[in-house]
This record gives C-alpha cells, structure tokens and sequence, in this order.
C-alpha cells in the first residue's frame, strides 16, 4: 500500500505541471493546508490587500503572458471578492482560473456558517465552473480548469476546494495529468476561397483588429498581410499596438463615445475584413451603422450574433495562418486613398497640441504626451477604466502588442493598479505605469502596500479631478448639467508615502515630464498626482461633433 499524502500537496503540484508561476490572493482557515504547502513549491505566493486585487493581477498576468494567471480566496466574502475581477477577465477574453475555498462536504448541503453556493454565483461569469467532490478527483479537474481558461476563447474558470477536501489523503503516487496542448490549426481552403472572392470586387475594404490578434500573436503577420494588399488598419481599444500606429496604413483605435477620425475611414469601405475582433470589445454598430458592410471574420472561433456585424465569411483557426493564406489567395493590390493619411495627421496635430499646452491644471492632451514621451515602444502603461481611457485609447501612439493596455469588455474601474503589478512580474526588464483617475485609483490602491512589500517597482500615474470625470462628461454631454461625481480626496503624496512607497505632487505643466522620467528611472514604488483640467472633454465631442470629413 502506497504512502498516503495531503491532497493540498498535490494542488501545489499540479499547479507546478500547468507552468503556474504565481499565485495571487489572501489566505484563510478553509485552505491553510495549501498556502503552507505553496512554501516548498516553486510557485511564489504574492499576499495581496483584497481579493478584487489577487483578481485582477491574475487577469492581466494571463493577457500578457497567454498561461492562466491563478487567484486564490477563501470560501465566502473572500470569493466573493474575487468575482468582479473574474467576470473582468472572462469579458475580455483572458485566462484565469480562481480556486477557492468552501465549507467542508459534511455541511456544503444545509444551512450552514459562510456556506453559498459559490459555483452557481461564478457559472454565469465563467466558462466553467465546478466543485471537487473528492481528492482523487484533483487531477481531472485541475487539468480540465486550465485547459478550458486557456483554449479555444480564453476566459476565466473556477473551481471550489472543500476544506475536507484539500485536507484529505491521498496515495503518493497519484500525479498530475499530462498537459496537452493545442496546436494551431490551418483554416479551412474553401473559407479562404470565399474570402479572396469576396476581395476580388471589393471598392475599399479596411481593416479592424481586435485582442483576439494580440493573443494570438498576429502581429507580424497583420502587417504583412496589409502590406501585401494595400489596406488600411484600425484597432480596436482593446487590440491597441496590435498593428503599429506610426506604420503607413494604420488609422489609430475605434471605439470612443463619438464619430471620431479613425470612423471616417470605416464610413469608406464597402468591405470589413475582422481580424480578432469580439463584439464585446466595442458596439459593431459603431463601424457599421448602415448595416451595408460584407464581413470577413478571421479568428480562433465563429463570430457571435449582432444585426450589425453580418458575417459574409467566417475563417476559423490560427490567425497568423489565415492571414498568409488569404493574402496569398487575393490576386489584387488596393490603393490607398488619402483618408488614412488625413486620420493620422489629425492625431498627430492633437498630440502636438497637448506638447505645447502650458496650462494648469494639465490638459489631457499635455498628459497623454509627456507620458508617451517618458515611455518606450516596449515599455506598458495600463489605462484604468473612466476619462482616462478615452483620452490614452484615442491618442496614446501605441507600437507594439499589449504595451497599452485597458478593459474593454467590462470596463471595470480598479484594475490597472494591481494590474501593473502583475505586469512587472510579467516582464520585469520593462517600465510599468498605472494611469489611473483618482476614482478607479481609490478603488485598489491598498495594492500599493502589496508592491512595496514584494518588491514590485512600478510607477502609478493618478488624474486628479476629484470626480468621476467620465460620468461627468457623459452627463454635461447629454444632459446639459451633472450631480453627485465630485467627491474629495487625500493627499496623495502623504498617502502614497504611508505605504511606503514615493509621492510626487506637480505644480507646473513642465513638472510632469521630468517627474515621470525620474519616478520610471527609480527601482521603488511611485505615485505622481497631476492635477487635469478636464475641460477639454466637452471641447472634444463638440469638435468631432462638427466634423464632416477628415480633410
């Protein structure tokens, strides 16, 4: 008879054969046995603040790195905690497997101290959810969670621990199940045929990528194909940097609240060639109001349902693989017309704009180019939910895939400080920032003490306003007046220093530059605070409201 060991061990190991490298979250009575035994892996446990944060660092480790990032919790509130990040994560297509904690099988059925049916609440923001039932039932499971997270369309899964469960025994010698994985797959010829067909009496088809590019890691091969035919790009605010914003065809990111320059060259095109685009990215009614467009859809999985976004043809597989081939069956080359050429003066011209504004506080535009001038091509900036992401998704020049990043399909405010974290154990050698209004930046920022306490540099970014300047916006915008967005704040450069970390206050337009090349420079935790004079967000709309062409 073998030797007995502790189902929590086993955990650990299996986690080990699936390439898990950390584990983000807050420890608690029902799953001691597992972070005890996380001490003799090789996974390093990060103690995070709030499990909304272990969430959080877990999706953004996962969009960056294609393996899941794992989150832990315990049973009750603390999964519960977990759950915005992980329908954040499931929204933008990126994987995650959250394990939690639960009541033990001997009470999991009656009314009982912390007991919720914590499955039935993580199956609708999911792509699987389930519960171990027993230990010998830990292999199959853990197996099937990462393989579900991270094939086909990525998302988030979750699998409940009972705590009889992660204490059980069980023989030595049960292992982890072998990790398959998935080969790229060659679409189909005939998918390809119709596409070329389609192509070979297009007027002006254009080209909109989504992260579904970037994870696929279809950048090279998206520049070839536009290359190749003569077309024209846009991404979306998700797929930013997918396809190189100082490249000749590029026509920036789609997705703002208004008609803004990138739409001009959708208004053109009889023919849309989707590149890893998902609806829940951006409303498809946006780029094809008329509903007049023939789509060709290029990516892992069918497209979903939406009146706007008929698809003509669907071609299914690896990404990088279904652009060569198409782009080897069009026997064409279009011409590019002047509309590109005018959208990226005009981004241009507003980017300068802000380098010459001295104003303060700040304007948006001056933000968005001292950042993007303190930063290079590979280094990350994740852009948090609110005015913030318009400005930074819309004007931001962005050059290479996942180099700027924002939650697009749910839009969850609170990410990008936990996020950043993640990042920067991602990929250590680049510079991080957290931009963040100082809304979002309250929601999370206990993650600042987390950063600190690891050792995590990073360097976060906060738009003071002391409102809600998205919702601002919104309102002045239709409404003629706004109510309950302003709030107060603390001082941001005391409260930055009490966890440890640097504080910085900018008096002056041309103080942020140089305090953003010094806080990046650093090897330790900052927080710039830079007051923003939002006044520009009214001045925008109204401009692009005007606009009746880019020329």
């Amino acid at each position: 008879m073998s030797r007995q060991a502790d189902a929590a061990r086993f955990i650990v190991q299996a986690l080990e054969a699936e390439g898990v490298e950390y584990v983000f979250g807050i420890p608690g009575e029902e799953n001691i046995h597992f972070v005890d035994a996380l001490n003799d892996s090789s996974i390093r446990y990060v103690l995070v603040r709030h499990e909304q944060g272990a969430a959080f660092m877990a999706e953004i480790y996962g969009r960056l790195t294609g393996k899941a990032g794992v989150a832990s919790a315990t049973l009750g509130p603390g999964a519960i905690n977990l759950q915005l990040g992980v329908a954040d994560a499931t929204t933008n297509s990126t994987p995650v497997v959250a394990i939690t904690a639960q009541v033990g099988l001997d009470r999991i059925y009656k009314e009982s101290h912390q007991v919720v049916d914590l499955v039935s609440m993580f199956r609708p923001i999911t792509k699987w959810a389930e519960l171990a039932p027993s230990a010998q039932a830990l292999p199959e499971l853990i197996r099937k969670a990462f393989k579900t997270a991270q094939t086909e369309r990525p998302g988030a899964v979750y699998l409940a621990i009972p705590e009889d469960v992660e204490s059980a025994q069980v023989p030595a010698d049960l292992r982890p199940l072998p990790v398959n994985v998935v080969r790229p797959h060659d679409p189909s010829p005939s998918q390809i045929a119709r596409a070329a067909d389609v192509l070979a009496t297009a007027r002006r088809p254009i080209v909109l990528a989504g992260h579904g590019a970037t994870r696929d890691r279809a950048s090279a091969a998206l520049v070839r194909f536009s290359e190749r035919l003569g077309l024209p790009v846009a991404t979306t605010f998700h797929g930013k940097g997918v396809f190189p914003d100082d490249h000749p065809h590029a026509l920036g990111a789609a997705g703002f609240m208004r008609h803004d320059y990138v739409n001009f060259g959708f208004d053109e095109a009889d023919v849309l060639i989707s590149v890893g685009y998902e609806l829940q990215e951006f409303d498809p009614a946006k780029v094809n109001p008329m509903r007049d467009k023939q789509i060709i859809h290029l990516h892992r999985f069918p497209a979903e349902v939406d009146d706007h976004y008929p698809v003509a043809v669907g071609v299914h597989g690896d990404i990088s693989r279904s652009l060569d081939a198409l782009g080897a069956a069009v026997d064409r080359r279009f011409t590019i017309n002047g509309t590109g050429r005018e959208i990226r003066r005009m981004l241009a011209e507003e980017l300068a704009q802000g380098r010459a504004e001295s104003g303060f506080p700040l304007s948006p535009r001056r933000v968005v180019a001292d950042l993007r001038e303190a930063m290079g091509r590979e280094d990350i900036v994740l852009a948090d939910t609110g005015a913030v992401k318009m400005w930074m998704a819309r004007l931001y020049p962005t050059y290479e895939p996942n180099t700027m990043l924002v939650s697009n399909g749910l839009s969850a405010m609170g990410f990008a400080v936990p996020g950043a974290l993640a990042a920067k154990l991602a990929f250590p050698g680049r510079r991080v920032v957290a931009a963040t209004g100082d809304g979002a930046f309250l929601m999370n920022s206990q993650e600042l003490e987390t950063a600190v306490r690891e050792r995590i540099p990073f360097v976060v970014l906060v738009w003071v306003d002391d409102a809600y300047g998205l919702i601002e916006w919104k309102m002045d915008l239709e409404l003629g007046r706004n109510s309950h967005v302003a709030f107060g704040n603390p001082d941001f450069v005391t409260y930055a220093e009490s966890f440890g970390a640097r504080g910085y206050r900018i008096g002056a337009a041309g103080e942020l530059l140089p305090t953003l090349r010094k806080a990046l420079a650093d090897d330790v935790v900052s927080v710039i605070a830079v007051p923003v004079d939002y006044s520009a967000n009214l001045e925008l709309t109204g401009k692009l409201g005007e606009l009746t062409g880019p020329f």
